[in-house]
């Protein structure tokens, strides 16, 4: 009969010394093979260079690391990096390396597809397949701050959880993965950092604020009327604006932090004076700011960016209204890498 090795990165630090334990070791071995795992993110047991040559044969006899690796890389002219990543059973995520001036951010994955409908969005094209495990979510991670540290000459600053998939839709695996991320025992990044983009599940945002995360929350709002948002984001009719707000206020009562609004403006659908007032008067609700995010084309072609007055009147209604607001400018459209765009084309 042969014995399924487990994947040991499914154990936690306390798992590990029991095992050691067990197998009459030392248990302060699993703080160093946790290390090996966690901050220095090793593929293999032979890696694991502290540890005794009949220790990293007890392992291998045990267990796996089911590490993922980068199928294919694209570079954009811009400096933008997508990984096409190959997960342990085949399937494939994408993630996205942003450069900027004074930044590098990682753009991951929590899911394979998504689990979400939103009708100007490739990713929501494909079917979800699974949840992203925490060791998934962290070797994407990872592997674009070696990338950043090859390319850019500079470790990864920031990470954004904006790729393939809805991460309050994979709850615990995603917390799992910024735990290790943020963790002493882990890489250690600031939570301050690290950005959560939803498109809005009510009953999670307040599971968040209740659970005292320290990262940023970020909401995939593209329109303050119910009848409008339901249109190009179906699921919304399920998580109404109303029920949405109250989590944020919510949210925001518990953690003091303000939510950003991620917002398109689409050539005649929610480029209108009403869609504008509407908008305003929704963040006039709750503590925010604006993000206004260009529109990246997918193939039907059936949304258009909006011409640029259209997008200025926007952004003159909420400075006027003592609201921030950013207009943000697309990467790594021509690798197809920018918001909306990963859909697994290749």
């Amino acid at each position: 009969m042969t014995m399924t090795k487990k994947d040991i990165r499914r154990l936690s630090l306390e798992d590990l010394r029991l095992f050691f334990t067990e197998q009459g070791q030392q248990p302060f071995r699993a703080n160093q093979v946790y290390q090996w795992l966690w901050q220095k993110g090793v593929h293999n047991f032979e890696e694991m260079t502290n540890l005794s040559l009949e220790t990293r044969e007890v392992l291998q006899k045990h267990f796996v690391i089911n590490h993922i690796s980068v199928d294919q890389m694209q570079r954009s002219s811009d400096g933008t990096i997508k990984n096409a990543v190959r997960l342990h059973d085949d399937l494939i995520v994408e993630s996205v390396l942003i450069p900027t001036k004074t930044r590098t951010t990682a753009c991951v994955s929590s899911q394979v597809g998504c689990s979400l409908d939103c009708t100007f969005c490739a990713t929501a094209r494909l079917k979800r397949m699974r949840n992203l495990n925490p060791d998934e979510i962290y070797d994407q991670v990872m592997a674009i701050h070696q990338e950043s540290l090859l390319y850019h000459d500079r470790p990864l600053s920031n990470i954004v959880f904006m790729g393939m998939g809805e991460p309050l839709m994979n709850y615990n695996n995603v917390l799992s993965a910024i735990e290790k991320i943020t963790g002493d025992q882990g890489l250690g990044m600031s939570p301050k950092r690290i950005t959560l983009s939803t498109s809005g599940v009510p009953k999670m945002i307040k599971k968040l604020a209740d659970d005292e995360v320290k990262f940023h929350l970020a909401l995939s709002l593209h329109s303050a009327i119910q009848e409008k948002r339901q249109v190009i984001m179906p699921f919304a009719e399920r998580f109404v604006l109303d029920d949405v707000l109250e989590a944020l206020i919510y949210w925001y009562e518990k953690t003091k932090r303000r939510v950003t609004f991620e917002y398109i403006v689409w050539d005649g659908f929610n480029d209108t004076d009403e869609d504008i007032r509407a908008l305003v008067h929704f963040c006039k609700k709750v503590p925010c700011k604006v993000n206004i995010i260009e529109y990246n084309a997918i193939d039907d072609g059936a949304f258009k960016q909006a011409p640029a007055h259209r997008v200025e009147a926007y952004t003159q209604a909420l400075e006027k209204a003592h609201i921030p607001v950013t207009v943000r400018r697309s990467r790594g459209n021509d690798i197809d890498a920018a918001c909306g765009q990963l859909a697994n084309k290749h």
